[in-house]
């Protein structure tokens, strides 16, 4: 028995170490790198696209913009230069999805607090209502950090724009005439060339945890 096993020692090893070799390759295969789409509006529905755009299959970025923030200061896309970013639309005086949603926010402000890749831009989208002082008194009570979560109001037709034209995010068709009203529940993640790479359902804790995930895919597709 003994010599048995000694004139099959090198098989065993051999063996061995091609079975290592083919779960390695298992392993690797079922963790291979995935990286995000990089969403165009031709990948989206129509419902939340502009139709000027509905047919584009690549180049869409989002659009330069000049709004306000909760304290006054002017933010533009340069504020957002080279960074990763979650932004969504909302008003403050929404009693629905919308504190959900900036509850929502301020879990993921949480967990990217000490990244200084990564921030967040909340676009009111009534900012008749909205102004820079109810901006502040919302951010205030919502536990907003300045350095990392931009509420803005501004122009309405701008915002408007932004939502359909750039984001793909809202279904309604208002255009920012004075009755318009857009109301969407999505967040978006945009990557440092500002293109879209992820959908999300705001008010879905499951949505937060894979936004959270796909930041962390995002960072490591720069790396």
């Amino acid at each position: 028995m003994l010599s048995f096993f000694k004139d099959y020692k090198g098989f065993a090893i051999v063996f061995a170490g091609i079975s290592l070799v083919i779960v390695l390759i298992i392993y690797n295969t079922l963790n291979v790198y995935k990286p995000l789409p990089i969403y165009q509006p031709a990948m989206v529905s129509t419902e939340l696209v502009d139709s000027t755009i509905q047919h584009q299959k690549k180049y869409h970025k989002i659009a330069d913009f000049k709004l306000i923030n909760q304290n006054g200061r002017t933010i533009t896309q340069n504020d957002y230069k080279d960074k990763i970013y979650v932004a969504d639309f909302f008003f403050t005086t929404c009693q629905t999805i919308c504190p959900i949603m900036t509850d929502h926010m301020a879990q993921i402000q949480k967990e990217i607090m000490n990244d200084n890749d990564i921030m967040l831009l909340s676009h009111t989208v009534t900012p008749e209502i909205d102004t820079v002082a109810q901006l502040k008194r919302y951010a205030q009570k919502k536990g907003v950090n300045d350095d990392k979560w931009n509420l803005v109001t501004g122009d309405k037709k701008q915002i408007y724009q932004l939502a359909r034209k750039s984001y793909l995010a809202v279904k309604d068709h208002g255009n920012g005439d004075a009755f318009d009203m857009i109301h969407t529940e999505n967040f978006m993640l945009i990557d440092k060339k500002r293109q879209i790479r992820g959908f999300y359902d705001g008010t879905n804790p499951e949505d937060i945890d894979k936004l959270l995930n796909d930041i962390e895919v995002l960072k490591a597709e720069k790396k």
